[in-house]
């Protein structure tokens, strides 16, 4: 009787005991398993990026005018203030002219004279033509007297075009403004001699309203974009050249947009780059020649892009950007990506994520391919800081998260 006693107590106990294992059991963890990570997420939203080229480049003038003189001689004045604007035809130095002026006044002389042989052969020649006429002279005294008639108008054209380049090198002794600009120093002084055509230019003018940047980008870039185009992943609206915006050596943007002006068609053998040009309004001659600048040239943009945060992107064993996204049974599925560039701190991805799914953004370094995770609706800030609760785990059907 006491032997039945003691084991109906045991099997009670073991009753409870297997109860208590069975409640452990429906807690959502199989024994001798781990709980499920908990990992932060944002559901995945498509919309049109704007792409940008980020390239460097240098600033250069519009036009640059280097003044040199056409003769020789000394400069009696300098006629302008250095580093000022000036307009074209503006006066910038004197040559002394004495010697052009008196070259000038025989080339005129040595003109009259030939006028007036020239009107005296065409008095013999009329005379003798109404000679001949009356068979009064030969033919060979009316040819003689045309051929001189000639030879006189000959002379008075070379008078006309001697007297011209005296004209032309006595204006050259006042040395003008070919263009509009700003000029910088001269490199004489009054007294000094010149010479036609010399090396060394007096001055140089310089145009910087509007300014040009001159902007490098390697041919590999060049294709790729076409590519964009081609395929439909890249285009833009409306027409007109791509607007640039600048960023200047000390960090500040450039108030104003430019414009590409400008596309060389050629590729460097040496370095493989290409340069465009743009144009920009300099009104306060805040860009210099030779300034360095970085430009942003608006390419167009993406449609159906996906805006993922740099957090989010990581790289496989081959290189190749991957990223995790929580599957409509809550486990980790691994996405290669095909990217288009950077927007700010995210990465602009055109292939291998689909509308609505949920990118993992948080506590992915736990996890891996095909593993459950329990997901958390996140948010991440402008400095790519996530927000999250952990203490109320998101449904697969009400996520609204939106991914940078």
């Amino acid at each position: 009787m006491m032997r039945a006693k003691i084991l109906w107590i045991g099997l009670v106990a073991a009753g409870f005991v297997l109860a208590a294992c069975s409640d452990q059991g429906n807690g959502g963890t199989p024994p001798g398993g781990t709980p499920a990570v908990e990992v932060g997420f944002v559901v995945l939203k498509a919309q049109s990026v704007p792409r940008y080229a980020q390239l460097s480049g240098r600033v250069v003038a519009h036009a640059t005018a280097e003044i040199r003189p056409q003769i020789d001689g000394i400069i009696e004045s300098i006629d302008f203030r250095e580093g000022r604007k000036v307009t074209a035809g503006d006066i910038l130095f004197k040559v002394r002219d004495a010697k052009f002026s008196a070259a000038y006044a025989a080339a005129a002389a040595s003109l009259s004279r030939a006028q007036a042989t020239e009107q005296s052969a065409q008095a013999t020649f009329d005379r003798n033509e109404r000679l001949q006429s009356q068979s009064a002279v030969s033919q060979q005294v009316l040819d003689e007297a045309k051929a001189a008639l000639l030879q006189a108008k000959a002379d008075v054209e070379s008078a006309k075009a001697s007297l011209e380049t005296a004209r032309i090198d006595l204006d050259n002794t006042t040395i003008k403004a070919p263009i509009d600009g700003i000029i910088g120093t001269a490199s004489v002084s009054v007294g000094s001699l010149v010479t036609q055509n010399q090396t060394d230019a007096l001055a140089t003018i310089r145009q910087i309203d509007p300014v040009n940047v001159d902007l490098v980008d390697t041919s590999s870039n060049l294709l790729r974009i076409r590519q964009d185009v081609e395929a439909g992943r890249l285009g833009r609206e409306g027409e007109g050249a791509p607007s640039v915006k600048l960023t200047l050596e000390n960090g500040a943007d450039y108030a104003t947009a430019g414009t590409i002006s400008l596309a060389t068609v050629n590729v460097s053998e040496s370095t493989g780059t290409f340069t465009l040009r743009a144009s920009f309004p300099n009104h306060e001659r805040i860009l210099l020649p030779g300034m360095f600048v970085r430009a942003s040239v608006d390419l167009g943009s993406m449609p159906n892009a996906f805006l993922v945060p740099q957090r989010a992107v990581q790289r496989d064993g081959a290189g190749e950007p991957i990223a995790y996204v929580v599957s409509a049974d809550n486990t980790v599925e691994q996405r290669t990506l095909a990217t288009g560039g950077m927007s700010g701190n995210d990465w602009i991805v055109t292939e291998g994520l689909k509308e609505g799914e949920r990118l993992i953004v948080d506590g992915f370094q736990k996890i891996s391919a095909g593993a459950g995770v329990t997901p958390v609706e996140a948010t991440i800030d402008a400095d790519g800081v996530v927000k999250q609760s952990l203490t109320s785990p998101a449904t697969t059907g009400d996520a609204s998260g939106v991914a940078k």
